[in-house]
Parts: structure tokens; sequence; C-alpha cells
């Protein structure tokens, strides 16, 4: 069911109308709107709801679980199986096939095998890769003491399972939804119009703009006749047509959020004009790029080690962060050539005023989302300056 869907309407118009009629009930409706998202989440494939249901229960108890001990080593190991399950679930369900034959691929060159027969083919979870990252995220910040248990399984599975950022995000942490499931929602007249606004302009990027310039794009791209400069807007076009779909539908998920009365992270804050790839990587899947960092790029060292550390650590954090988005080699090359971006623009100092990697701080961070501020007087930026700047980051995600 998508967002730009007639039944898509029709479902959230019920949903709506329902949480607004049992608003003084908070019980009865955080269980109407958590049986409303399995519904979303089941009408793409039931068969899923029981990897959903498994995976919140085991954090959950998990959560539970560091509750109950003060060992260190009781809780490694209770950390050790949230991290087996989620990553294991997610390697299985995505990464199954892709090993696989990259495995009989690499095999056949050295001449062992022969023949091989068919793969097992493995039907992909719809969001498994979004759900995965909120719950593992509650279980590590937990771990860490950085957030209080949650014993309240009906808050979390509302937390894991909410229906506006199942399936395409944004990355929302438990620190800043849980705490709203325990007040009252916000439903007033502001929050309202606030959220359609969000949800009107949302659809305009993903279906005026994103789904009218993608056929144009695809053209373009297998046309073999194109000169220089119909490449340069080919180009353009797809890093535009890219940006108005991801960041349309983070803005639909927000709006359709605010309107049941919660609120999520801004997940884009205008990236093109970033003035060096470290900067657009805080303004780019802000939600991701924050996860990313928290979870991967510090825990391995972060820029806290000698410089070629640092460098190692930007590379696996891109590499793994463009498994993240797709199964298949070209996401790795996708991977490699942004770590490379970060690498090269650390090294020769290009990263101006943030040269502290992918996890640096810089002058105005914006409180609610962990990013960058907007560009001060965008309109004064050089036209030719943005332009460049975006062709560069541009190529990485032509297919």
């Amino acid at each position: 069911m998508l967002f730009n869907s007639i039944h898509f309407l029709w479902f959230f118009a019920v949903v709506w109308a329902a949480a607004a009629a049992t608003r003084r009930w908070p019980t009865a409706r955080k269980l109407l709107i958590l049986a409303a998202s399995a519904f979303f989440y089941g009408y793409w494939d039931a068969r899923f709801l029981v990897l959903l249901g498994g995976s919140t229960v085991i954090d959950w108890l998990c959560g539970l679980g560091f509750a109950r001990t003060e060992s260190d080593r009781a809780r490694r190991g209770i950390l050790i199986v949230s991290l087996v399950a989620n990553l294991g679930t997610l390697a299985f369900f995505k990464y199954f096939g892709f090993f696989v034959d990259s495995a009989k691929e690499l095999l056949s060159g050295f001449g062992v095998g022969g023949s091989w027969g068919p793969t097992m083919e493995v039907v992909l979870p719809v969001g498994i890769s979004f759900y995965t990252f909120q719950t593992l995220s509650y279980s590590i910040d937990v771990f860490r003491r950085r957030i209080p248990v949650e014993r309240s399984l009906l808050d979390f599975a509302l937390y894991v399972g909410f229906f506006p950022q199942l399936v395409a995000g944004p990355i929302v942490r438990a620190s800043e939804f849980l705490e709203q499931t325990k007040r009252a929602p916000m439903l007033g007249w502001l929050q309202q119009s606030v959220g359609l606004q969000l949800v009107i302009w949302g659809l305009f990027k993903k279906c005026v703009v994103a789904d009218n310039a993608a056929p144009a794009v695809d053209a373009l791209f297998a046309a073999e006749s194109v000169g220089v400069v119909l490449r340069v807007v080919a180009v353009l076009a797809f890093s535009m047509q890219i940006y108005c779909d991801f960041s349309g539908y983070s803005d639909i998920a927000r709006g359709l959020a605010k309107m049941l009365g919660y609120e999520f992270p801004i997940n884009f804050e205008r990236p093109y004009f970033a003035r060096d790839p470290s900067e657009f990587w805080r303004r780019w899947h802000i939600t991701l790029s924050t996860w990313l960092r928290d979870y991967l790029y510090i825990p391995l060292g972060g820029n806290r080690g000698s410089a070629p550390a640092t460098h190692r650590n930007l590379m696996w954090t891109m590499v793994l962060g463009g498994l993240w988005h797709g199964a298949a080699w070209n996401f790795v090359l996708w991977g490699v050539f942004h770590g490379a971006l970060l690498v090269f623009y650390r090294i020769v100092s290009l990263d101006v005023g943030h040269a502290h990697g992918s996890g640096a701080s810089c002058s105005c961070r914006s409180s609610r989302t962990g990013g960058c501020c907007s560009v001060r007087n965008p309109s004064r930026r050089s036209v030719r300056g943005v332009v460049r700047r975006s062709m560069l980051r541009s190529r990485a995600w032509v297919r």
C-alpha cells in the first residue's frame, strides 16, 4: 500500500478519524494505531508480520534483561542476542542470495564447482532494513545506559511498527519517540495543518517531480548517441529525481505522523547545497547518516586514532552503508565512491570547517535532527559552484 495510492488515502482517512475519536483513551488509541500499522504492513505480505513481531518482542525482552542485571558480562551477552537476532535475520533475508551468488562466481573463476544449481530465492520483507536498525539502536542505547528501559510492550511495539515510518523511514530513535507515547498526543489545528502541508509537499515531490522525471532520465541514459551536455543534464535530473523520491516519502511520513500527534525528525536538509562531502552526509538521509555514525563509525574508532585508521573507518562505514541500501556489487562500489570522496576531502583539507570525519560537529547543528542547520543565505551562493559540487556527488547515484 503506497503512500501515493487511493487505497492508502482511504486507509489513512479511517485511521485518522478513529484516532481522533479515541484521543481521550490513550491505551485504546495506541492499540488502534498499532492494529492499523499491522494491517498496513500485512497488506504487503501478512507472513512477514511474524518477523516484525519477533524482532519487536526480542528487543523488548532484551531491554527487560538489561534492567535486571548490572553485570557487564551478562549485559554483553544480552546485547549479543539482540545483535545476532537482528543482523542474522537481516543477513538471511536481504543478503543470502547476494553472498551465495558471489561465492559461486568466485569459485567458478578458480575452476571449482562446475555448474551450479539455482540459488534459493528468498523474498525480501518490506522495510526490514529500517525496523531492524530501529530495534537494534534501542538495545544498544539501553546497553549503553543512554535511555531507560521501556517496560510497556504496547508502547515499544508502536515505536517499532508505527506505519508512517515502517517501510521507508525515517529511522526514528527510541529516545525520540517513546517519550511521546507517555503524553497526550498533540492534535490541534496547527499540527494538523502543518502535517497536511508536509504530506502535500511530499506528494508533489514524489508524484509530480520524481515520477515524471524518471521516464525522461531513463530515456537519456538508454540513448546511445547523446552529447555531453545531455549527459550532464541526465545526471543532474537523476540526482533531483532521487532526492525528490526519497525526501518526498520522508516528508509524507513526517506529515502523517504529525497528523496523528507524533513528531518525526527531519531527514533531508537541502543536501545539494552542502559545501563538501562530510556536510552532504549531515544533510542527506540524516537519520541513516547519524545511525551509521553513532553505531558503526564511532564504535570502529571514529577519528580518535591515526589518519589511516580514520580513513579505514570512513571507508568501512560507507561501504556497509552502501550494502544497507541494496544487496549488489554496485551498492558496494557506491559506498567505495562516497568513502573515497570523504577520505580525499579529509586528506587535502577541502572539508573546510568539518575536518573531523563522518561524525564531525559543525558550526550550527539542528537540535531536532543532529544535522547542520540550513545554509546561510543560499541565494548568494554561486549557482555554478552548487552545480559543480552537485555533479560530483550525483555521479555516484547513476546506475
